[in-house]
């Protein structure tokens, strides 16, 4: 072997070397970063939800105000989840598979929640409907409660979680073309066979991934929620604003009894996130195979 080659050969080495020492340095640092952004708080949570035991934690959310946020919660949820999932379908339908003028607007338009502040856009919602807009007479007199009441909450957290549904599915089916629904077309098929029975089990698994991260963020949503809700306890709180009230009146255990169980659902949520999306990049690699 020349001088030449086993110069290469220990710069080859030289450099696998390096590169190992990287790979070992930026997982450590990722771990770090996990362990002490993540895990640790939500150990602490739930360490200080049951530190007085099973007995006040349950006590805790047995409350009528505590029990009404919960409700309040999955109530939002359950509106603005559909809602979401309705025009993410639509909208990456239209996007993905036609022509049309204004369809970067349109992207424009979904992209919007990701850009403007939670707290903005709960103002917007105020002073589209609050009693000093010009909308505030008309609805005052025929008795329709938007702001400081259940409408408005829903519509807060349905612009937040507007982008999600919409996103997930946008560069898939992109991605997959529109032979498949031409094809189907062609042979005499309805647009909604078409739907039903082409689109939409090419999609399911990222459709599935979207809903859940949209249901996540209508959960967990603070910023928008609390400028629209006026904090009204036992009606107009969700989960989030239950526990920070708690936390502001030094009722600590309450607080981290409510926060241990939305840190609960969280943690369902990274779970089913991190079955989906397994089962998404596969889907996706099938649908880029030539």
């Amino acid at each position: 072997m020349s001088d030449i080659e086993i110069s290469e050969l220990l710069h080859t080495r030289d450099v696998a070397s390096e590169g190992r020492s990287a790979q070992i340095a930026l997982i450590g640092l990722a771990v770090v970063f996990l362990v002490g952004f993540l895990f640790l708080p939500l150990i602490v949570v739930i360490v200080e939800g049951f530190r007085n035991g099973p007995v006040e934690f349950l006590q805790a959310l047995a409350d009528p105000d505590a029990w009404a946020a919960v409700k309040l919660t999955l109530l939002v949820a359950a509106i603005a989840v559909p809602f979401n999932t309705v025009f993410g379908v639509a909208a990456a339908w239209a996007i993905a598979k036609f022509s049309f003028h204004g369809k970067n607007l349109l992207l424009t338009l979904i992209d919007l929640p990701f850009s403007v502040s939670p707290v903005i856009s709960g103002l917007v919602y105020v002073l589209l409907f609050g009693a000093q807009s010009w909308l505030g007479p008309w609805l005052k007199a025929n008795h329709i409660e938007i702001i400081f009441a259940v409408p408005g909450i829903v519509l807060a957290t349905v612009f937040v979680t507007f982008p999600f549904v919409a996103r997930e599915l946008i560069p898939l089916m992109q991605s997959q073309g529109t032979s498949e629904e031409e094809a189907s077309l062609t042979l005499g098929a309805s647009g909604l066979y078409t739907f039903f029975n082409v689109t939409l089990p090419n999609i399911k698994w990222a459709l599935l991934y979207g809903v859940l991260l949209c249901n996540a963020r209508a959960m967990g949503e603070f910023g928008a929620v609390s400028v629209v809700s006026g904090h009204i306890r036992g009606l107009t709180n969700t989960m989030p604003l239950h526990i920070e009230i708690l936390y502001n009146e030094y009722n600590f255990a309450a607080a981290f009894a409510v926060a241990t169980l939305l840190a609960g659902l969280a943690l369902l949520t990274l779970i089913l996130k991190s079955a989906l999306e397994w089962r998404y990049a596969g889907s996706l690699a099938v649908a880029q195979k030539p």
